[in-house]
Parts: structure tokens; sequence; C-alpha cells
């Protein structure tokens, strides 16, 4: 698949910026408006520590913690457009979209991160967004990763986001810098030897940092204040839920304790007619799990995942598990016993998604698990899937719709772990 690309920034009709305290004085300006007009996003701007970027930012941008900014594309902005700017940047740290990226093409999650932030905005009657900026209205319900996979989906030409996206994708233990993306290479290449590195702790710190300033921002904003995309996040923080690791011990529990039957012994040595808990001498194989190659799922997350799994399965004598990837098919189906490594299965696939072929697939094979277990970005093209042929729990990752549920089995959220 090809994607036409026109991410050059268009020179616009030379400016004389004004001075770095004209500049940051309207900075501080636009705070105020928000916060009489717009509390919630005002109370979240004044935490971003202003930063002159001329040097490497053509744009604006933010690292959470600061709002870099470039004086000659401050300069012509007017007072609404200004205020419309600071929310962007304060809506990229509420949606975490510095890390969220991961695998995913640079450019295109970029755009669909804009898609998202800029409907909102206009939703909100937040300023006026800039001519640059990317703006659909069908975009108006969607969350990054929907619009991500559309825009993947239909090749759409890649275009100029509002701002500098700054990320952490390449940013390891030696704290080098967050990896630009203007789709330009050369500009890129200058953008990342010039731009503040973040390291990993601090990283950690800030995402805690970020969310306590949200719950405080939209305390202080008060009912009603609140964009509704934010409101489901603040509900995700706050409700206390079961984590994915707990459940999936659960659930896998359940299906070993099933295997045994009550069984009389043998009457011989007994004197009493008693009924003790047996083995089935061939137990079936109950636990399968599928795998979602389809979306955004990442060598780490799936290291992680099969990881747990093993680990739950280590602390029992013997099991079977059947372990597959799909997309629209089944792919690489394997049965790991305890004297095979599941960590070490390599998928397959990587299309489009249609749950129903696990199900389809099963059927053909005469698998009737116990226990499904499907790790996927909770994203079908079609059926979910058929409810009545076995218990199904379903641990959903890269999707930031926590109130996301599957239409029957019982649904977790994955969470990235370090």
């Amino acid at each position: 698949m090809t994607f036409k690309t026109n991410t050059k920034l268009k020179k616009q009709p030379k400016v004389v910026a004004q001075t770095d305290d004209e500049i940051r004085e309207r900075i501080v300006q636009s705070r105020v408006r928000l916060l009489l007009k717009h509390p919630f996003f005002g109370n979240l701007a004044t935490r971003l520590k202003l930063k002159n970027a001329d040097d490497f930012c053509p744009t604006a941008a933010t690292d959470g913690r600061h709002f870099y900014y470039n004086r000659e594309f401050i300069t012509p902005l007017t007072s609404e457009e200004l205020d419309f700017l600071v929310g962007h940047e304060v809506m990229h740290c509420v949606y975490d979209h510095m890390e969220r990226r991961e695998g995913r093409d640079a450019q295109i999650w970029n755009m669909a991160t804009d898609y998202v932030i800029n409907g909102q905005l206009v939703h909100e009657g937040l300023g006026k967004m800039p001519k640059q900026g990317l703006y659909d209205s069908k975009y108006r319900d969607k969350n990054s990763d929907e619009v991500y996979q559309d825009l993947k989906k239909n090749a759409v030409e890649i275009k100029v986001t509002l701002d500098m996206h700054m990320d952490g994708e390449g940013q390891g233990k030696d704290g080098k810098g967050n990896q630009p993306s203007t789709g330009d290479k050369e500009l890129d290449k200058q953008i990342k030897e010039k731009m503040p590195a973040i390291s990993e702790d601090e990283k950690k710190k800030l995402k805690d940092e970020i969310k306590n300033a949200v719950l405080q921002a939209a305390q202080a904003a008060g009912a009603g204040n609140v964009p509704k995309g934010v409101e489901r996040l603040i509900k995700n923080i706050t409700e206390p839920k079961m984590d994915w690791r707990s459940m999936l011990d659960q659930h896998i529990t359940s299906v070993v304790k099933s295997d045994y039957s009550w069984m009389r012994p043998s009457r011989k040595g007994w004197s009493v007619d008693a009924v003790l808990p047996g083995l089935q001498p061939e137990p079936a194989v109950d636990v399968c799990v599928a795998i979602d190659t389809s979306g955004s799922i990442s060598d780490k997350q799936l290291q992680i995942f099969l990881a747990e799994v093993k680990g739950i399965m280590d602390s029992f004598q013997d099991y079977k598990i059947h372990i597959w990837s799909f997309d629209t098919e089944v792919h690489n189906p394997e049965v790991f016993t305890p004297d095979k490594d599941i960590t070490d299965y390599k998928p397959g696939g990587f299309g489009g998604t249609e749950f129903n072929a696990n199900w389809e697939w099963m059927k053909e094979e005469g698998i009737q698990p116990k226990k499904l277990i499907v790790f996927t970005d909770g994203y079908p093209w079609g059926s979910w899937g058929d409810e009545n042929y076995c218990d199904t729990l379903w641990v959903i990752h890269s999707n930031h719709d926590k109130d996301l549920e599957a239409p029957f089995g019982v649904t977790c959220h994955y969470d990235q772990v370090e």
C-alpha cells in the first residue's frame, strides 16, 4: 500500500517575528482567556513551561512538560488561533500521544491524533483552528486508533500537521531524544540532534504527573466543563478495576480446576466410602489463545502477554495450550506443553480483521475449548464470533477507549507495562 506524500512545510510569506518576550506574553494571555472561557484547558496549559524552540521546532510542540514554540510560526496567528493551538498541545498531553504511537507509522499516527484533537476543539468552540489544522467531521466521535486504521486502510495523502509531534519511539535507556516526524528526512535529522532528551524514568514520572494534573483540572473546571472524551479517560483513571493479569490468572485457573472431577477411588486399601478428587486421565485441550495480528500489536506486547500466560500455566504440572494468530483467517497454529516455551511463538498473518475466522477454524478442527483467550486491539471488520460456542476472555490492547466491551464473554484491557 502506498501513500501520497505532501509533508514539506510550505514556505510562508516572510514575517518579522515578534520578540521572545512578546511571544511569551501572548501565550500567557491565551492561557488567561482559556482559564476564563475553558477552565479545563486553561488549568492544564498553565503547567506547561514555555520554551523557545526556534532552533529545532518549525511550529509548536509539547513533550508533556513544556510548550515549545517557534516565533515565526506564532507571530502571524490571531488570538483565537493561538488559543486553539494552546488547547491542541494540552490535548496531546491529556491523551498521551507522545508515547502511544508504538509501532505505528509516524506520519499517519500524527495525522490521526490531530484529526481527533481538532475535531474535539472545534466541537468545544475553543478559539479558531489555524488553516494548517486537519479536520474532518466524520472523525468527530472516533478515537485516534480508529482514525489511524481508517487513514491507513484508505491510503490517504500524507499531510503536514498543525504542530511538530514529539514521541518516545526509539528513545531508550541512553535517554537520546524523541523522534520527530515532519516527513522531511533531512529536517528530521536536524531536529533530532537539537531536541531535548527525556529518559525512561522521566517518562514514567511524567505519565503520573499528567494523570494527576488532568484530575485536578477536571475538578477545578467543574461538572459539564470537561470534553466527553476526557470524561471517559477520567473514568478509567478513577474507577477501580481488576487488572488484566489478575483476570487472566483467574480465568486460566478456573479452567484447570474444572478439569478435576470427583471420582470414587478403588476400594482396595480403603475402609470408608470416600469420594476424593482425581484428574481425568486425558484432559482435553481446554485453553486456546488467539492472537490478532491485524492491528498495532508490538513484539514487546506479545512477548509480555505470552510470558504471563506461561507464568500462570507453569504453576501446574501438566497442560496443553493451543496458540494461533489470525487476521481474516487462522495462521501458524501450535500446541504448547511444559517442555516447549510459548514465548518462542512466531505469529503470522498481518492482514485485515475477521474474528469469526477463529470460530470457523475451531469448528473445522473439532476444537471446543473450555476457555478461549483472544488478544486483540478490538477492531473487528465483521462479526465478533459465536458467543454460544465457548467461554471467551477478550484481552484488548492498544485501544484507548477503556469503555469498550466485547458483545459477549468477559473483557479486560491490557495495560502497557514498562
